[in-house]
This record gives structure tokens, sequence and C-alpha cells, in this order.
């Protein structure tokens, strides 16, 4: 019986690996810190945008969370309130 082991071995270059995977760990840090430095933009943006507002967010989202129910409670009432044959 021949020595299986010996017959199939793979040789790594360990240089190539290594430089590799230092290559896609810098990527991986400058990936994370372009992404940051976006971020921080779009909040700081965000920020300024929502201070020129004429009303707050949260006032916008309660007048229109309010005007949701009030077309849903409307809806309801004309679908309870229909006749057949009208």
């Amino acid at each position: 019986m021949a020595d299986q082991g010996s017959r199939g071995d793979i040789q790594l270059n360990r240089s190539l690996l290594v430089g590799g995977g230092v290559l896609v760990a810098l990527g991986g840090l400058l990936g994370f810190a372009g992404m940051a430095l976006v971020s921080s933009a779009l909040l700081s943006a965000t920020r300024q945008w929502v201070d020129h507002l004429e009303r707050p967010p949260s006032e916008i989202a309660r007048r229109r969370w309010e005007q949701t129910k009030a077309a849903a409670a409307a809806g309801a009432s004309a679908w309870r309130n229909n006749t057949p044959g009208s």
C-alpha cells in the first residue's frame, strides 16, 4: 500500500497568505474608517436639516398619525353605514 498522505500534499506559500491577510485587514480598516466618515457627514447634514424645519419631526409625525386615524375611522364608518343596493 502506498502512503496516501504524501501523494496529495498541498504546499501553501505562507508569505502570500500572510500578505493577503494583511491586505484584507487593511482594507477592512479603511472601509470601516470610510463608513464612519460617511455616517458622520450624513448625521451632521440630517441635524442641520431638522434644525431648519419649521416644525419638529415629532409634531409632523403626530399630525400625520391623527390624520391617518381620522381617515381610518371615516372609512370604517362609511363601510358600516353602507346599505346594500344603494
